[in-house]
């Protein structure tokens, strides 16, 4: 990836992803890639609803190293430019970080009870939870395996403010 570096007084701080707006007409898919069944229109709708946040990483010859699906999804949402960066990667590399970046993201799961906290709060602030990106009724089973409610059940509500007594370790000075 192309980075720039940040240099003080001789040290280098800080590494910085040189990101830049290409046309799209520019960008070529590789032809090998192997990741199929691309979910361009939901990604179409991310793009839609929060903008391109996420570069599509490319070679030198502007052929894609993985952005494929941002790619079919800009096209889609008739893109005349998009961000890019340029990764500084020989043809193994590029092939080895194209296979990785798809196949890393199939190891996470959800934490169902963190995903439930996240989404009632997003429908809390009446969200639409269709721009999330599941299908029709997956987002149901999991919010239904979460055990929020179940653990709920096992504290009392308490109704009465609680008197416990304080005391400042320095100077000891209690209050209520």
């Amino acid at each position: 990836m192309a980075f720039f570096y940040i240099f003080f007084k001789g040290h280098k701080l800080k590494a910085i992803m040189l990101i830049q707006q290409v046309e799209i007409d520019k960008i070529v898919p590789y032809i090998n890639n192997p990741r199929k069944n691309l979910n361009a229109d939901k990604v179409a709708g991310s793009i839609k609803e929060f903008g391109f946040q996420q570069p599509i990483v490319v070679d030198k010859n502007y052929t894609i190293i993985v952005g494929h699906t941002r790619y079919e999804a800009a096209k889609r949402l008739k893109m005349a430019t998009v961000p890019v960066t340029i990764a500084d990667l020989d043809i193994n590399q590029a092939k080895a970080y194209r296979i990785a970046d798809n196949r890393l993201n199939e190891d996470s799961t959800w934490d169902n009870d963190l995903l439930n906290v996240e989404v009632k709060g997003l429908l809390d602030n009446n969200l639409n939870l269709d721009i999330l990106g599941f299908a029709p009724g997956e987002l149901d089973t999991l919010l239904a395996s979460s055990n929020l409610d179940e653990q709920d059940k096992d504290f009392e509500e308490i109704t009465e403010p609680l008197k416990t007594k304080n005391k400042c370790p320095s100077c000891g000075y209690e209050w209520d």
